[in-house]
């Protein structure tokens, strides 16, 4: 689903809420703010594009709490914490579960907003990639068992003529069956292809042992 990439800001402390508000938007962000972690739940619906600043001590669902229902569910929000003085060892807590920063009260304007488009941009990159392995595994879908078996052997630095000894074929099949592949998942090189093996999770990054 699309839509505008958002700061959503949870703090009970109403004050906050609207500083941070005019903080957001006056560094040219969109921003929607919640008193509860409850409330932003009710309001939220998984896909949406953005970042969550939120703080670690609140009545009801703190925090941390927020943060682990988030990880359940596998809503993937990139999340930075607000802490104050006392709450330290609570932020680091959220950064060993994901967060990726935590801004401690009173905060540097310039650092949290630093913080949030870092956030607001991590975010992106995960919907790019998602969207890569998306389109990959549509791709290598069109792909016959035979296809994906060169394929596989091909990106492992087998020749052709090992690929040929393995199945049984000859080196002219094993040859058309590669021409295939790079037409079908739209390879313009073989490097290119072991780039999108690698993302699909076809192969690792080990080097095989000899």
């Amino acid at each position: 689903m699309h839509s505008e990439p958002t700061v959503f800001v949870v703090d009970d402390d109403q004050a906050m809420r609207h500083s941070l508000e005019w903080l957001i938007e006056s560094a040219g962000l969109k921003v929607k703010s919640f008193g509860s972690a409850e409330a932003f739940l009710r309001a939220y619906y998984p896909g949406q594009a953005g970042c969550l600043l939120l703080d670690v001590r609140m009545p009801g669902m703190s925090g941390l709490e927020l943060q682990a229902y988030l990880a359940r569910e596998a809503i993937r929000i990139p999340v930075v914490i607000i802490t104050g003085h006392g709450d330290v060892g609570m932020a680091v807590k959220a950064m060993r579960a994901g967060a990726l920063d935590f801004i401690e009260k009173p905060f540097d304007d310039e650092a949290l907003i630093a913080s949030l488009r870092l956030a607001l941009e991590a975010d992106k990159q995960r919907r790019v990639d998602r969207q890569q392995r998306a389109e990959i595994a549509r791709r290598l879908a069109e792909l016959t068992p035979r296809e994906h078996e060169v394929m596989v052997m091909v990106t492992d630095g087998r020749s052709n003529r090992e690929i040929a000894a393995a199945l049984g074929v000859s080196t002219k099949t094993v040859e058309a069956h590669r021409a295939r592949v790079m037409d079908k998942m739209r390879a313009g090189s073989l490097a290119e292809l072991v780039r999108m093996c690698l993302t699909a999770g076809i192969l690792t990054n080990e080097t095989p042992e000899n």
